[in-house]
C-alpha cells in the first residue's frame, strides 16, 4: 500500500501582521498599506523591489524578486499609502522577519477578510473621503491645562521660562506639547489649490456647547486623540507631507501629543533633513544658507506675491480666542495658513523640486 502524500496547504489568511511565522514552505495572505516602494538591482544586475508594508498593528519590510514578474509590475504601478492584498512567504533576513512577496494587487472593498480599520487603524472613517497624495497641513495650539490644577513646581518652572523669554506663561504652555494641546488642524491637497481645506477642531473641554457661533461644514469636531489618529492616517496615505517650519514645531508637537495620548505615529516625518520625502518642510527650502532675513510664512508670501494668511488673527490670539469658544475663527485662520502654504509649495515644486533627481 502506497503512502498517502499530504495535500499542499492553501494560503493562510492572516488577521494582521503580528501573527507572522517564518516558514519558507508556507504561503500567507494579508492586507496592508504600502508605506514605501523602491526599485533596485543587485550587484549582479538582478532586479527587485524593496517594500515597507504596514497595518494597524505592525510595520515590516518586504521584497519582490524577478521570479514574481506580476508582483513586480503591480509594485511599479502602486502608489504609496495604497491598501494592497499580498500573497507571500515569511523569511528571515539578517535576523529580522521579511516578506517574500509572490503576488500583489490593490485591495477591494469586497475582498474576503479585508477591513480598512485593520489596515489603517481606528478613525479611518473620519478621513476616508479626504485622502490626498500631497498633504499640506498646519496646526494651532493652546494651553491644555488650567495652572490652578497643575503642581506648583511645574507652574513655577513655566513662569521662570516665560520671564526669561519675555512672554506670557500662557504662550509657553501653548508652544509645549507637555502643557499645550492641538485645538485645530487644517489640511488640503497641495496639488489642487481649488480643493477644499478641511479642519479638525477640538472644542474646549470637548464640549461643543462651549462653542460660539455655527460650526461650518468644513470643520469636524473631534477629541484631540481623534485628531491625532486622523493626522497619522492622512500622513501614512500621502506620498509627501508638506509643512512650513514643521520640522521645528508642528511635527515635534504632534509627536509629543501622540505620546501623551498613546497614539501610534505611523510615519517618520523627522528623518534626514536633506530628503524631501516623506516630509517636505518648505521653511528649509526658502530659508537655506546663511540668510538672516525674516523667513516667516507671512514674509515669504509677501516676497512671492502670494496672498498672506495673517489677516484678522495671529498666533498670539489663538489661546484667548479658544478660551472664549471661538473655534470657528481659529480654524478659519488655520485654513488660511494652509492655503498660503499650498501656494508656496506649488511655486517651490514647479521652480525647484521638479529639477531634482530625488523628486
Amino acid at each position: 500500500m502506497s503512502e498517502l502524500v499530504p495535500r499542499p496547504q492553501g494560503p493562510e489568511l492572516l488577521a494582521d501582521l503580528t501573527t507572522l511565522v517564518p516558514d519558507p514552505n508556507r504561503l500567507f495572505v494579508a492586507y496592508a498599506s504600502l508605506m514605501q516602494v523602491q526599485e533596485g538591482r543587485t550587484r549582479q544586475g538582478r532586479p527587485y523591489f524593496d517594500l515597507v508594508v504596514s497595518d494597524a498593528a505592525r510595520t515590516i519590510a518586504a521584497k519582490i524578486w524577478d521570479d514574481a514578474p506580476e508582483a513586480m509590475e503591480a509594485a511599479r504601478a502602486a502608489r504609496r499609502g495604497q491598501p494592497v492584498k499580498l500573497l507571500f512567504r515569511v523569511e528571515q533576513y539578517q535576523g529580522a522577519l521579511q516578506l517574500n512577496v509572490r503576488k500583489l494587487r490593490g485591495a477591494q472593498d469586497d475582498d474576503d477578510g479585508y477591513a480598512p480599520a485593520r489596515v489603517f487603524g481606528d478613525g479611518f472613517e473620519r478621513v476616508a473621503g479626504k485622502l490626498c497624495r500631497t498633504l499640506v497641513f498646519d496646526l494651532e495650539t493652546a494651553p491644555a491645562h488650567d495652572p490652578a490644577t497643575m503642581p506648583a513646581s511645574v507652574v513655577e518652572a513655566i513662569r521662570r521660562h516665560a520671564t526669561r523669554e519675555g512672554c506670557e506663561p500662557e504662550l509657553v504652555m501653548s508652544l509645549s506639547p507637555l502643557f499645550g494641546q492641538i485645538v485645530s488642524l487644517a489640511f488640503m491637497d497641495g496639488d489642487d489649490l481649488d480643493s477644499e481645506v478641511w479642519a479638525l477642531g477640538v472644542p474646549p473641554g470637548n464640549d461643543p456647547r462651549r462653542l460660539v457661533g455655527e460650526v461650518p461644514p468644513w470643520l469636524q469636531l473631534v477629541s484631540e486623540r481623534e485628531l491625532l489618529q486622523a493626522f497619522w492616517l492622512l500622513a501614512a496615505q500621502a506620498e509627501v507631507v508638506v509643512s512650513y517650519n514643521g520640522r521645528n514645531f508642528d511635527v515635534p508637537f504632534l509627536l509629543g501629543r501622540s505620546l501623551v495620548h498613546e497614539v501610534p505615529a505611523r510615519v517618520d516625518l523627522l528623518g534626514s533633513p536633506y530628503q524631501v520625502r516623506p516630509h517636505l518642510d518648505l521653511y528649509r527650502m526658502v530659508a537655506t544658507g546663511r540668510s538672516v532675513a525674516p523667513a516667516s510664512l507671512d514674509a515669504v508670501c509677501w516676497a512671492l506675491g502670494v496672498e498672506s494668511p495673517k489677516d484678522g488673527m495671529s498666533g498670539a490670539d489663538v489661546a484667548p480666542a479658544y478660551a472664549r469658544g471661538e473655534l470657528g475663527a481659529i480654524a478659519t485662520y488655520n485654513r488660511g495658513d494652509v492655503r498660503a502654504t499650498a501656494s508656496v509649495y506649488q511655486r517651490v515644486r514647479d521652480t525647484v523640486l521638479r529639477f531634482r533627481d530625488d523628486w
